[in-house]
């Protein structure tokens, strides 16, 4: 009799309503057809301004048009996933894995302590036995206020454990939790509890928040704890040795709560820096982190997030084991991604920072198409597959038979730990090692986390991209435009780096992973290339309508149809999948095109010229971490939703360039039609594009005319982009 199989711990499923879709999809491609032969056949008279400009055109759209067909592949085959975690509890609860949780931070300043230890805190207290949980706090920035700040949550960890699965907290973040939560207890004891639990986390903030602003961590505190003394052989944060501090050992039986439990493994980490070695930035240090953990408790599952990213649901870690213990389909599985999700966006999302059509639309199609990338935070991994294992379908492994610390038959103590894993984040520990090369994160990459899932996938694995209907966690998005372009730079800047080099999904994935992953990779490395048609579209065009230059048929011409039914087609399709799909507003999606436009013709400018720059030995690419506090007034002008423009930047010369040229362009051209009563036909489309640009740049034009505030453009950004506008319509005449 042949035994039957048990049930699957997850499903996966095919969105529904494809069919309007790929019904839009095929009529834009036919549409785009009739363009192209329009191009062709309509060349203007040879050696004019007006031929240069329609092939620049033209060229624009035929990039376009390729980079629309990779989004079409994206969302071709979109699936969603699906877990039972009543089914893993049934068959799996005794054997469960351990798990290491890995945080990490770079600056006290840009991260502050109470942001760190509320993630820390939340990960503590997920609904999973606590025994085998480990969480490394590794932290760049080798500061004590950090050590300090983790120290207090320890100790208010042992009342805020139990306190969670009393009261069955969701999140398990103290600041996000008692900000939201409402004092509803009907139980007078239960109430008094919980009142006694909010003024121990608000008495730990105050004293953390006393000491960052003190700069420093008095001598009387000092000697509460053996691990202040490391600081005093530091003379830098850029040179130093290994700091690393055990503060709860999972094995060790004193290790409990207030209701008697056990704690979770608890270890800070600062890896040794010297000037004379390069660090490799938060690849290094994760790097660093892997090979202190596999000796602590060496979990064969990891999961690890940002500092800024706590924790929102305490089911995370079943949901993502419910995939890897899958007994028929998750033997290959190397990692599961969560979306990156924020839980300070405002009302229309001003800076377009929830990645809405990312998390909600192209991520299921990579899925789809062989697998997300790994994103950097939010995943959970096969420490084999991070490690630089490969995997062959001979060789499957069985996590679920597999207990962390029932493999360490003699467990050193927590101070012998201390001591002889600190060579294994040594600065010359990595010399002649394939680490960084074959083995944990890659280095040489601004973007380490996408190069790092790709070469797993290449090494025969595949990943997952997981979606729950309760987000599982939560950070903190940019809050001025400066922030977010910034940001932006670095990704497209890294993602550009991969498709120069021989990690190219085309080149090292060939024969490793299917074309369609690798096109789908080419939807955000190609990000970079986007910015000189789209830098084109944004200034030629309204210069030429200046001119007279007539870029598009007439309105009235039956070769208008196809120019106006791809931009309405596009625009009203773009308007309902970001409103309905992504669960945005009208406005919402407004911001997210002018974000669209913002990015394209300057982080991914930059990011691109970066790349260029670094081929030819002239620069080379900086790792910057982005701010997660800002000031009250900063924070209150982003909350009514006005763009902050405050600091001078060359990115915002250039978007007020742009903005001017095409503010000025369409009022000349205005100008010149009612004066010589000129017809509107032959101009109508290019007179509707850059009134669109000039209505999407509106915020902009705010800042550099009428508002009075700190976050006005800066008066030396408006003179030199007036002065840059004025030249290029000079030119344009010439």
């Amino acid at each position: 009799m042949v035994e039957k199989s048990p049930a699957p711990l997850f499903e996966t499923k095919p969105a529904k309503n494809l069919s309007i879709f790929r019904l839009y999809a095929v009529s834009v491609f036919a549409s785009i057809i009739f363009i192209f032969y329009y191009r062709v056949h309509h060349l203007p008279e040879p050696n004019t301004a007006a031929k240069w400009a329609w092939l620049g055109a033209f060229f624009s759209e035929l990039w376009f048009t390729f980079y629309w067909l990779v989004t079409v592949v994206v969302r071709w085959n979109p699936v969603h996933r699906r877990t039972f975690k009543d089914r893993l509890s049934e068959r799996c609860e005794k054997v469960l894995p351990g798990v290491d949780i890995f945080v990490c931070t770079a600056d006290p300043v840009i991260e502050p302590p109470t942001m760190v230890i509320n993630t820390v805190l939340s990960v503590m207290a997920y609904n999973y036995p606590p025994e085998k949980m480990s969480v490394y706090l590794s932290d760049d920035g080798c500061s004590d206020l950090t050590f300090y700040a983790l120290l207090e949550a320890s100790q208010f960890a042992k009342k805020w454990l139990p306190f969670c699965r009393k009261f069955n907290v969701e999140p398990r973040s103290p600041e996000a939790y008692f900000k939201s939560a409402a004092e509803s207890l009907d139980d007078y004891l239960k109430r008094q509890e919980w009142l006694s639990v909010k003024n121990l986390y608000k008495d730990m903030k105050r004293r953390i928040e006393a000491m960052a602003e003190l700069g420093r961590v008095p001598d009387d505190v000092r000697k509460q704890h053996k691990g202040f003394t490391e600081w005093d052989f530091i003379s830098s944060r850029r040179d130093h040795q290994t700091i690393l501090q055990i503060l709860f050992d999972g094995t060790d039986p004193t290790a409990v709560d207030d209701e008697g439990q056990p704690l979770p493994t608890l270890v800070y980490l600062a890896r040794e820096k010297r000037p004379q070695y390069h660090h490799n930035f938060k690849a290094g240090a994760l790097n660093a982190l892997i090979r202190v953990s596999s000796k602590i408790s060496n979990s064969p599952i990891i999961l690890n997030v940002d500092c800024d990213m706590y924790s929102n649901n305490s089911d995370s870690v079943r949901d993502a084991l419910c995939f890897f213990l899958d007994e028929e389909n998750g033997h290959d599985i190397a990692y599961i991604q969560y979306p990156q999700n924020f839980d300070n966006l405002t009302t229309n999302d001003l800076y377009s920072s929830s990645l809405g059509l990312i998390n909600h639309v192209e991520f299921h199609g990579l899925d789809g198409n062989g697998g997300p990338m790994y994103i950097g935070t939010g995943c959970f991994h096969r420490r084999e597959a991070l490690s630089g294992g490969k995997y062959t379908p001979e060789g499957k492994t069985d996590s679920s038979n597999r207990d962390c610390h029932d493999q360490i038959q003699i467990r050193e103590s927590a101070r012998v730990l201390e001591e002889t894993c600190k060579t294994l984040a040594d600065c010359a520990y990595e010399d002649n090692t394939d680490w960084g090369k074959k083995m944990g994160l890659k280095y040489g990459c601004a973007v380490e986390d996408v190069l790092t899932g790709l070469s797993i996938q290449c090494q025969g694995w595949r990943s997952v991209y997981f979606k729950p209907d309760r987000k599982g966690f939560l950070g903190v998005a940019p809050t001025t435009l400066l922030q977010s372009l910034v940001q932006h730079k670095r990704w497209s800047g890294g993602d550009f780096q991969i498709t120069l080099s021989r990690h190219c999904p085309f080149v090292y994935g060939r024969g490793k992973i299917p074309l369609k992953l690798q096109l789908c990779y080419c939807n955000y490395l190609l990000w970079a290339a986007n910015s000189l048609p789209s830098l084109y579209y944004a200034t030629i065009l309204p210069l030429c309508l200046l001119r007279g230059i007539s870029l598009f048929p007439k309105v009235s011409s039956p070769w208008g149809l196809p120019f106006m039914y791809v931009v309405a087609a596009t625009m009203a399709y773009s308007a309902g999948e970001f409103m309905w799909t992504c669960g945005s507003t009208l406005r919402g999606w407004w911001s997210d095109q002018r974000m669209g436009l913002y990015r394209r013709t300057t982080s991914h400018l930059f990011g691109f010229l970066d790349n260029i720059l670094g081929l030819l030995g002239v620069t080379n690419s900086a790792f910057v971490i982005t701010e997660k506090v800002a000031g009250d007034d900063v924070s209150h002008r982003y909350e009514q939703e006005l763009m902050e423009f405050g600091a001078p930047s060359p990115m915002f010369t250039i978007l007020t360039t742009i903005a001017l040229i095409n503010a000025s362009c369409l009022i000349g051209t205005t100008l010149r039609l009612v004066m010589h009563r000129q017809a509107l036909d032959q101009l109508a489309m290019q007179i509707g594009w850059c009134g669109s640009l000039v209505c999407i740049n509106l915020p902009l034009y705010d800042g550099l005319f009428f508002r009075e505030d700190e976050g006005r453009m800066p008066a030396a950004v408006t003179y030199k982009s007036a002065t840059f506008a004025l030249l290029a319509i000079a030119l344009a005449w010439v």
